[in-house]
């Protein structure tokens, strides 16, 4: 078993590890939170972690109240900008721990006042040296190029951050939940190598969701071009219809549609890509959706909205591997790529 595969396997049991590792230090640094009077939330993330942090934008803005950005590190470490941080958080993500411009981003937002935090799968790596908190994934080592098992983990250590500072009861018995239904997600392994030689001479295409699941739709864009070269194009659904709608004629499009507030949109997204003559693949747990799909790709298990970003992406996983491999590519070194990627 390669790599990547054999990643996409681990992440029900990650999702476990990282709770009960990780449950203290998220307690602490929502304590800290509450008393130092934040206001706002500043997430500095590139690539994968840049989408896990656009799924802590949604959590802590809908669940917390907070405000949150996404940073844009060349302020700092182009620009040498200065800014007003003493009501922020600033929560730096990185797998490795290593990336440059998000380590400097933290601590010129630590030296302007900020309560900083990492989530990163490495424990003494330079994220954690800066961050006053810090958060493991608990991942084990990740030896495929293409981040899986540290996303879902990152996502689950945002949700239990969020969860803790509202106060939520039994958050650890619904990210286990949440685990049994990534186990769950795994059962259609087979039905997604069946379906990766339809898009194996796939060139470009569309990914769309919207609310929790904007975040999969961007990762999910992201496996497919990391691992087989497409040129993918990943939007909000209400984006899309502010003109990218006008060049989808033909175009395969995967959406996810999960239960909860936004699956009526994506319903509406469906009948539009329709008529536009786009090929649809829906990925689902619920009939009505799958319906809406030339391709659907059916979800057991049922899960509350504001977790189910851990589950849908993983069928986007699974395709994206398959598809190299029936493209005879090598998912695990994807061209040009490495683990480790140092930007400034």
């Amino acid at each position: 078993m390669s790599f990547m595969l054999n990643e996409i396997h681990e992440q029900p049991d990650v999702i476990g590890k990282m709770v009960e590792a990780e449950s203290a230090k998220v307690a602490a640094l929502a304590a800290e939170i509450k008393a130092r009077g934040i206001e706002y939330v500043v997430v500095a993330a590139r690539g994968t972690s840049d989408h896990a942090g656009i799924y802590g934008k949604y959590l802590l803005e809908s669940k917390n109240a907070l405000p949150v950005g996404l940073a844009a590190s060349s302020v700092y470490t182009l620009y040498s900008g200065k800014m007003k941080m003493d009501r922020a958080l600033v929560i730096g993500i990185s797998q490795s721990g290593q990336a440059t411009d998000v380590a400097e981003y933290m601590q010129r937002s630590k030296e302007s006042g900020a309560l900083t935090a990492a989530i990163t799968n490495v424990a003494g790596s330079t994220l954690t040296q800066v961050a006053d908190h810090s958060i493991l994934c608990n991942a084990g080592p990740e030896k495929g190029v293409a981040a899986t098992k540290t996303y879902t983990s990152t996502l689950a250590a945002l949700y239990l951050l969020s969860a803790t500072l509202a106060g939520e009861a039994n958050v650890k018995d619904k990210l286990l939940e949440c685990a049994e239904a990534m186990r769950s997600a795994l059962k259609i392994e087979d039905f997604c190598k069946a379906k990766a030689e339809r898009y194996r001479f796939m060139q470009s295409g569309y990914v769309l969701s919207r609310g929790y699941n904007y975040c999969t739709a961007l990762e999910a864009g992201l496996k497919l071009m990391e691992t087989n070269y497409v040129g993918m194009r990943a939007y909000s659904s209400a984006d899309f219809q502010h003109g990218p709608i006008a060049a989808v004629q033909g175009q395969p499009c995967f959406l996810f549609s999960a239960p909860g507030k936004a699956m009526q949109n994506m319903l509406d997204m469906a009948a539009k890509l329709k008529e536009h003559n786009a090929e649809v693949a829906v990925i689902s747990s619920e009939e009505q959706a799958l319906a809406s799909g030339d391709v659907q790709f059916k979800l057991d298990a049922k899960i509350d909205e504001e977790l189910s970003p851990m589950v849908y992406i993983m069928p986007a996983q699974m395709l994206a591997y398959y598809m190299a491999v029936t493209r005879g590519l090598d998912p695990d070194n994807p061209r040009g790529l490495s683990k480790v990627t140092l930007t400034r």
